[in-house]
């Protein structure tokens, strides 16, 4: 079915300024519904977990709550799904109770494809423990992943890998790359903070040993969640308070929850699965009905917007990416922006956290990114191109 993206866009209430915006890949707007479900959150009644009180009930609710939504969002069990305040903030703790069964001698291996955030921590921890980093290489011609750079040992302890680019849209194949992890004997962590706003995650389908994602890059609040089996879960041993609970997966969340951020992030996968969820009932279902209309809804678009390129430079070459764009102007790219902004178009210019991207690929930093978001329409796309055209 086609999404009605009129119906769609009454619900930002940030659009009612006539902005145009293509920042998505760094935040996307915020539906009323989510906002909402946030305030009523806050405003209570509401205490710590518990199961007395009309409060604390309420904070257990949002607590359950958010676990059956992101297990219906990344295909996974509820006792899978851990909240974090950000994927960064996920990938630094789970690095260090990986690194804690690491020995020197021991190898991991990172992407050159990857933003900072699942690259630094493991080579950090890497660092600490005596253990080799391998580098899996871009190819650039085709700003695919060089697969042949993937170097597995008995030695190899675990494998991060990005499931999209979050400047490129690369997506890299991610089934494959498990499957060579796992005849290895190695994990694998995937960072799908890009991917998840645009594809319908399935973590046991990708592989996935761990996957993480971000809320606030497909319409809900700011934090991260990570999803793996409660099983894997159940062999890592965090540093914890003595008195927090030691249950899955409580274990690996510190401190007192944002109950008010984990009902907002519960709405948006709401949100997201009462697009277009066609005849089905199930959320996981709508979910996919919804997620798989919107993959064409941005599909579209970004083939609008690819055709009035033809003064820029692309750096996006992938047979298979998201709806996400990374230009050059000349050296121009900061001025581009600013004429944007001027004409109420919101596209970034920078370099994005993809650190290891723009060294392999010898790119000018700022280069510019143009990110599509459910809520993108066809008029969107011409402003940015009319802006564009005559800015250059």
């Amino acid at each position: 079915m086609a999404i009605d993206v009129a119906a769609l866009r009454a619900h930002f209430p940030s659009l009612a300024t006539g902005t145009a915006f293509f920042d998505g890949p760094a935040g996307t707007q915020t539906p009323r519904p989510v906002a909402e479900t946030i305030a009523a959150t806050m405003t209570g009644p509401l205490s710590n977990r518990g199961k007395v009180s009309p409060s604390e009930l309420n904070a257990e609710n949002a607590v359950s709550g958010f676990r059956a939504a992101y297990a219906d969002f990344l295909n996974l069990p509820a006792g899978g799904v851990v909240h974090g305040r950000s994927a960064t903030q996920l990938t630094y703790d789970f690095s260090r109770h990986l690194a804690k069964n690491w020995n020197e001698g021991d190898e991991i291996v990172v992407s050159r494809l990857d933003h900072d955030a699942n690259v630094r921590p493991w080579v950090q921890a890497a660092e600490r423990a005596g253990v080799t980093v391998r580098w899996i290489g871009i190819d650039p011609e085709s700003t695919e992943l060089d697969l042949d750079s993937l170097v597995l040992t008995e030695r190899t302890r675990l494998v991060a890998v990005t499931a999209a680019s979050n400047v490129l849209g690369t997506k890299p194949p991610i089934r494959r790359i498990a499957d060579l992890a796992h005849d290895a004997g190695t994990l694998l962590f995937v960072d799908g903070v890009h991917y998840a706003a645009h594809d319908l995650v399935d973590v046991p389908a990708l592989g996935a040993d761990f996957f993480v994602c971000s809320p606030y890059k497909f319409l809900g609040p700011h934090c991260g969640v990570l999803g793996a089996s409660p099983a894997l879960l159940e062999t890592l041993e965090p540093d914890k308070l003595v008195p927090s609970p030691d249950t899955v997966p409580e274990r690996f969340e510190f401190g007192t929850l944002p109950y008010e951020i984990l009902a907002g992030a519960t709405a948006a996968v709401d949100f997201l699965a009462g697009i277009d969820p066609g005849t089905a009932e199930g959320r996981r279902e709508r979910l996919t009905n919804s997620m798989n209309s919107l993959h064409d809804h941005e599909s579209a678009l970004r083939s609008r917007l690819e055709k009035g390129l033809d003064t820029a430079t692309v750096h996006c070459k992938a047979e298979h990416r998201t709806p996400t764009l990374l230009l050059s102007l000349g050296g121009r790219e900061r001025e581009a922006q600013l004429h944007l902004a001027s004409l109420n178009v919101v596209a970034p210019a920078g370099s994005f956290y993809a650190y290891e991207v723009f060294a392999a690929l010898k790119l000018a930093d700022p280069a510019l990114r143009v990110g599509l978001a459910p809520y993108t329409d066809a008029d969107d796309v011409d402003r940015l191109l009319d802006g564009l055209s005559t800015f250059l």
